[in-house]
């Protein structure tokens, strides 16, 4: 079976992660996952200071180019490299994370539907909406907890480039959905979803 790409966008914080993982878990020997995150263009040259106050919510802070080799090479049933990015250092850690062509590949990222390339890769694209106070809560607990950040470092993030990307470049790109979901929870959606891909799935059996 030609892989059935996924895309889940959405703002930080929307829990689009959330549904995308809970679909991994369902069918966990025919899905893999990519995150957007893992994308995160390097900075080695700069210092730490100055690589933590770049704008990591605007488009060319991703390399989209690697992203749709990466997905080529899984349409054509070829095992992918990809990535690993460190949180606490800003910039790509010397490790990579075998992703494997299976019948249906996930990807998710806020941006994923900004870059037309990108987005012509996908065969189903679903908008994670979930309110901006809900959105910016989640991000706080996720920075501090797994990304060794302070609570005011999150405020300023979120204030100066989060919510004006959000935006600027995150929000429009809405209007490629397929499918728009209220929320990363909403179960009658992931349930929905799930029976779409358990089609396409005994359809190949």
């Amino acid at each position: 079976m030609k892989p059935y790409i996924i895309g889940i966008a959405g703002g930080s914080g929307s829990g689009k992660s959330t549904f995308a993982e809970r679909l991994k878990a369902a069918f966990p020997d025919h899905v893999s996952l990519i995150s957007c995150d893992n994308y995160y263009l390097p900075h080695d040259d700069l210092p730490l200071e100055e690589r933590a106050n770049l704008n990591y919510d605007a488009p060319e802070a991703l390399e989209f180019d690697l992203m749709v080799r990466h997905l080529g090479e899984l349409k054509s049933g070829r095992a992918v490299n990809c990535p690993v990015y460190d949180f606490t250092r800003h910039t790509r850690s010397s490790s990579v994370t075998e992703i494997l062509p299976r019948p249906i590949i996930l990807i998710d990222g806020i941006l994923i539907f900004h870059d037309p390339a990108l987005r012509a890769c996908m065969d189903l694209k679903i908008y994670v909406e979930t309110d901006a106070d809900e959105r910016i809560l989640r991000r706080a607990r996720r920075d501090m907890l797994e990304r060794g950040r302070d609570l005011d470092s999150v405020i300023h993030q979120y204030l100066t480039t989060v919510k004006p990307m959000h935006n600027t470049y995150v929000n429009p790109t809405k209007v490629f959905a397929d499918i728009i979901l209220n929320g990363g929870k909403n179960e009658q959606a992931f349930l929905l979803v799930k029976a779409q891909i358990e089609k396409l799935l005994s359809r190949n059996n």
